[in-house]
């Protein structure tokens, strides 16, 4: 394929050409996510809806939609916060079909992932729900024959020309577009579309591509928009606890992946408290007791101190958390795309400021370069700067200006006077982070995009073939990845280790298995690498509050097997490599204590505990009233807050929220029958302190009768919250 194939068409044309190609049967893949190229699906579906001779099948993941308030009180609290965060966001219009009048029967949507219960009730998507890996997918799609694969770029003008970047989603983009150009050359019709988006950063690594790349660019500024921005969740103890327990498992100088929401944002504020306010860090983790509870794992394996080299991140999805553990100074650790440089540097012969006179000599004696060096030798060390820029190559012969020096660097002399001459003084093109895609809040896109080019360069992102698994180039990947904490979440735990993460036993898909296997597996491939799963220990479900630490569950993501580490807001259970009575014992230790007798004497009836065993007297207070108090402290000091990266509402806006959340939790409870009551006794003139709030909701003048039952409803949810 060359750049005089590529297409530059407008949306319609491009709808039009994809028709004319794939007739009635059109099958296109997108990436999860932040990469879908909005304009040009919602324009072929479009299309579609208006012609049931056309079969339109969607294969995605990921699909983002906007809040959609359900109330009167939800409306007036949502509706503005809406506007502000996702003003000129397109929405996804077969996803608004699916939500109301149904997708038409000639649109088929095949799901890999969702955000978290957001299919549960949706017939359709759960039956055509394809359970994949996320380093499978692109496989899988073309076995149903996806021919398709579209997504948003960003441009840059460059000494090359005109370039390309897959941005947000590098992961499955660069394995569809290597395999369907493989595709082509077999006579098999497939497109490749880019479309350009100036709201993107230009992210580099892997992601940058040139105009050929694609069979088809749009590049139309009318379908330039604002991206979806992920609003911040609120972090609660139990989701700060966990981070805290987290945060004494990571090892300086090692490896970090973290995804989004509450539990990523937890641990990489723990490991920024470690940094930075160190002392008292310390001091919460002697006076909780996670300091001598678990003082062996944490000494082998993390360590308590602040991070002198830095860590290095190795993850799927680039999230805030990572930003801002990076302005921290936490992420700083460098890796380097050369076996020979990435192995000295891990055994403390070469760093990024000092380069050795030796540093030849020693990657001669690893094998790491030929002891002739070739040109492509040349080019990669030059590439790093170990040797400096102003050197050329030619015919067997470093050339420094004048001065000649033959490559045979087997030859003593010579090597001593390239290693005198021809070394650089700084390493350079190393790289901090590693990742595949990436989505979160709005200031995150602006950090990116505002960062200068060099700083940028320094978070590459590439392909989930590449970020989420050790295959292709298994040396330099372990090298890089040394002392890989990988941090995932589950939603259950069995007592003997078994992790469920993505659906229910009943077959009911909750999200989906991502890349989650991938990075179980990767901590046990690596010699040093550990998974740390993180689960809360209890749920909510009405009025009931249950625990998700279960002796079995009827569908499993991760089987015991490949246990490790879990991590609850109670603690640690470091289950690798123990035969199941000691896992059991672990695992109770981490219990929430309301559920530890029921689950032993389970483990008690099916022999897997002996009769006499207790757990110990240490682990029985899990409950949130001690967890609370082991925060007090910390938190009357102002660390760790609700939204430590920044709050997505206005205070006035969080009050209103909290309010109507406790209305929503009491409703469920035998105090609702009290209600009705407890609204006649509202005071008929709006109390001066909750003014501003009702203001906010426009309701402080209630103009019809449905207006002034929500005011009613209001003042019972600020009354139910104790603001009044």
């Amino acid at each position: 394929m060359n750049e005089q194939k590529t297409k530059y068409l407008n949306i319609e044309e491009c709808v039009d050409h994809i028709i004319d190609v794939f007739g009635d049967d059109v099958r296109i893949g997108m990436p999860l996510g932040l990469g879908k190229p909005v304009g040009l699906i919602n324009a072929l579906y479009r299309r579609v809806k208006s012609n049931p001779q056309i079969n339109l099948s969607i294969f995605s993941s990921l699909h983002l939609e906007k809040p959609i308030p359900s109330s009167d009180l939800e409306k007036r609290l949502m509706d503005p916060f809406i506007e502000r965060t996702f003003k000129g966001v397109p929405d996804l219009e077969y996803m608004i079909d699916m939500r109301t009048t149904g997708l038409p029967d000639n649109v088929t949507l095949y799901d890999f992932y969702s955000k978290a219960g957001a299919i549960k009730g949706e017939v359709k998507m759960q039956q055509n729900h394809m359970n994949s890996n996320y380093t499978h997918s692109v496989r899988d799609c073309e076995t149903n024959n996806n021919c398709i694969f579209t997504h948003i770029i960003a441009k840059a003008e460059t000494e090359e020309g005109t370039m390309y970047s897959c941005s947000c989603n590098s992961d499955t983009t660069l394995e569809a577009i290597a395999s369907f150009n493989k595709e082509k050359a077999l006579g098999l019709k497939r497109l490749n579309i880019g479309v350009v988006n100036d709201s993107l950063p230009f992210m580099y690594g892997d992601a940058v591509l040139p105009a050929e790349a694609y069979d088809i660019i749009i590049d139309d500024p009318d379908y330039y928009h604002p991206l979806f921005a992920a609003p911040r969740a609120p972090v609660s103890i139990p989701d700060y606890m966990i981070g805290l327990h987290i945060s004494t498992l990571i090892k300086d100088a090692g490896t970090l992946q973290i995804g989004i929401g509450a539990l990523g944002d937890s641990v990489a504020y723990g490991l920024n408290v470690r940094h930075n306010e160190n002392e008292a860090y310390k001091n919460l983790i002697a006076e909780s007791g996670i300091g001598d509870r678990y003082k062996d794992l944490i000494e082998q394996i993390g360590g308590l101190d602040t991070f002198e080299e830095g860590l290095y991140g190795s993850t799927e999805m680039l999230v805030d958390g990572f930003l801002q553990l990076y302005k921290n100074g936490v992420i700083k650790r460098k890796v380097y795309h050369h076996i020979g440089i990435q192995k000295l540097i891990n055994d403390g012969k070469l760093k990024e400021n000092e380069i050795p006179n030796d540093v030849l000599k020693l990657m001669i004696e690893d094998e790491s370069i030929h002891p002739y060096l070739t040109e492509k030798d040349f080019d990669s060390l030059q590439r790093f700067g170990v040797l400096k820029e102003s050197l050329t190559y030619d015919n067997g012969e470093i050339i420094d200006g004048a001065t000649r020096y033959s490559a045979l660097l087997a030859d003593d002399s010579n090597l001593a006077a390239i290693s005198e001459n021809c070394l650089g003084k700084n390493l350079k093109n190393g790289v901090m982070l590693t990742g595949g895609f990436f989505m979160g809040p709005q200031d995150f896109y602006d950090d990116l995009y505002n960062m200068p080019e060099e700083e940028r360069m320094q978070f590459e992102m590439t392909g989930v073939q590449v970020a989420n698994q050790l295959y292709g180039n298994e040396v330099l990947r372990t090298l890089q990845r040394k002392d890989g904490r990988f941090c995932n979440t589950g939603m259950k735990a069995t007592l003997l280790g078994s992790i469920c993460s993505d659906g229910l036993d009943d077959g009911t898909v909750v999200s989906g298995v991502g890349g989650q296997y991938n990075f179980v597996s990767m901590a046990h491939a690596l010699p040093d690498g550990r998974c740390l799963m993180m689960i809360k220990s209890t749920r909510a479900e009405g009025v009931k509050v249950l625990s998700n630490i279960v002796y079995t569950y009827g569908h499993t993501t991760i089987p015991r097997h490949l246990r490790d580490i879990v991590v609850t807001e109670y603690g640690i259970a470091d289950i690798r490599g123990k035969c199941d009575q000691d896992i059991i014992k672990e695992m109770l230790n981490i219990t929430d204590s309301r559920f530890q007798d029921e689950l032993m004497a389970e483990a008690k009836k099916h022999k897997k505990l002996p009769e006499d065993y207790q757990i110990p007297e240490e682990y029985r207070n899990n409950t949130p009233e001690k967890l609370a108090q082991i925060m007090a402290g910390p938190k009357a000091q102002g660390l760790f807050p609700d939204f430590p990266c920044g709050a997505p509402m206005t205070p006035e806006e969080l009050f209103l929220a909290f309010a109507m959340k406790t209305l929503a939790a009491k409703s469920q409870t035998p105090e609702a029958a009290e209600f009705p009551a407890m609204m006649a006794e509202l005071p008929e003139e709006i109390p001066g302190t909750i003014l501003p709030l009702v203001e906010r909701m426009g309701l402080g003048k209630p103009a019809s009768k449905e207006e002034v039952i929500s005011q009613k409803t209001l003042l019972l949810a600020l009354r139910l919250a104790g603001f009044f």
